[in-house]
């Protein structure tokens, strides 16, 4: 039975290759989990009463698109938050941000560009669904360091003007997932110039952004309104998982232009998955709630005060902007994750996985990715073991 080639090349995903590095080893110690970006703070104390209020919702078939009411709340949030007005038109809810970073490439990529096989740009490191959506349309993917050299994030202008010529989407996170870099509204303006110049769309994942710690990330909407650019150009993602420490919920959103949307609602009408009616009740309080929002980020913007005082003075260490990562610097990252576990019993993530070879390097190799997600104390001890046993 012959199956798909375009799949071939592709690395096991990270936490199967995480489980086979770590699991013949016993741990040092009680483990703690630094892996997974799952979020363990309080979820909203609404959310169960709203379910239970309609629990009825699940013996219906749901609006596919979303209700009228969820809609309602997420424009308005992207109104106080980014001070946009976006109309129902141009927003669905996604059964989670990653169905939507992959479907809107096969809504939303082209079988050629510049006659020849299309172009997906994406940093790298970087969230592992891009990848995936470029190979199963088709198309090249390109992967752009994303390095302390560039301040984490791609520098897609460096690129020759043939990659870019045939670039149909260039993905971009911010804050970015694992460094926590943010995007600057000037650093967004120039890629939305960059993207009018070789007509490509630019794919927000800015499902961080309301966890940072001293301001608020610029977003891909505000930018675009701000320079008059093609609403068709820019499509952002936004997810309840970080937002609202819901991972479980598998709710979020989209948001570009009404041709762009039409496309992405006519794929979803066949192949997609809509959220449940509960769910979608759900999800409309969380957006239309600020207080647990405000409250989540105030313990992260905890730890990462904590992460600063641990690891002060470790070169090439920085407190991320946003997200809840650390980055942090080891000579090798298969070697250091090995160690900590048979020593500590922490677990954390070699930043290798997150990345791709090219040209023989892999700039995720000399990190390791460690999840703030923890409650306070227990993070504060795993950072602890962690910097004890890899810097001491």
């Amino acid at each position: 039975m012959a199956f798909p080639q375009r799949f071939s090349n592709l690395p096991e995903y990270a936490f199967p290759r995480l489980r086979t590095l770590l699991d013949a080893h016993a741990p040092g110690g009680p483990p703690i989990a630094m892996t997974i970006g799952e979020p363990r703070h309080s979820m909203p104390d609404f959310v169960g009463p709203i379910l239970a209020a309609h629990l009825n919702g699940f013996a219906v078939y749901p609006p596919n698109d979303g209700t009228p009411e969820l809609l309602a709340a997420i424009g308005g949030w992207l109104a106080r938050r980014y001070g946009v007005t976006v109309p129902p038109d141009r927003i669905m809810a996604l059964n989670g941000t990653r169905e939507g970073l992959f479907n809107a490439a096969v809504a939303l990529c082209p079988e050629t560009k510049d006659g020849a096989k299309p172009v997906i740009l994406m940093p790298n490191p970087f969230y592992q669904v891009y990848a995936v959506a470029a190979l199963a349309m088709g198309a090249e993917p390109v992967y752009v360091p994303a390095t302390a050299a560039t301040g984490h994030l791609p520098d897609y202008a460096s690129l020759p003007a043939e990659t870019l010529n045939r670039t149909a989407i260039a993905y971009l996170c911010s804050p970015a997932n694992p460094q926590g870099a943010v995007a600057s509204a000037e650093y967004l303006a120039d890629l939305m110039a960059l993207a009018e110049k070789h007509d490509f769309r630019i794919f927000a994942d800015e499902c961080y952004c309301e966890i940072w710690r001293h301001a608020a990330p610029a977003g891909a909407l505000a930018v675009a309104a701000q320079t008059g650019t093609d609403p068709e150009r820019v499509a952002v993602f936004h997810s309840l998982s970080k937002r609202s420490n819901l991972p479980g919920l598998r709710s979020g959103f989209v948001a570009t232009g009404p041709q762009s949307m039409a496309r992405l609602r006519q794929l979803r009408s066949f192949a997609g998955a809509p959220l449940p009616l509960p769910i979608q009740k759900v999800s409309e309080a969380c957006w239309n709630d600020e207080a647990h929002v405000d409250a989540s980020r105030a313990l992260y913007q905890q730890k990462f005060h904590d992460a600063g005082a641990i690891f002060a003075g470790l070169q090439g260490f920085s407190v991320p902007e946003g997200g809840f990562f650390l980055w942090l610097p080891v000579p090798d990252g298969e070697t250091a994750t090995i160690k900590l576990w048979r020593e500590t019993g922490v677990r954390v993530l070699p930043g290798a996985y997150l990345s791709r070879d090219v040209a023989g390097d892999n700039p995720g190799a000399g990190y390791i990715r460690v999840a703030l997600v923890a409650p306070r104390e227990e993070t504060q001890r795993g950072l602890t073991m962690l910097r004890d046993c890899l810097y001491g």
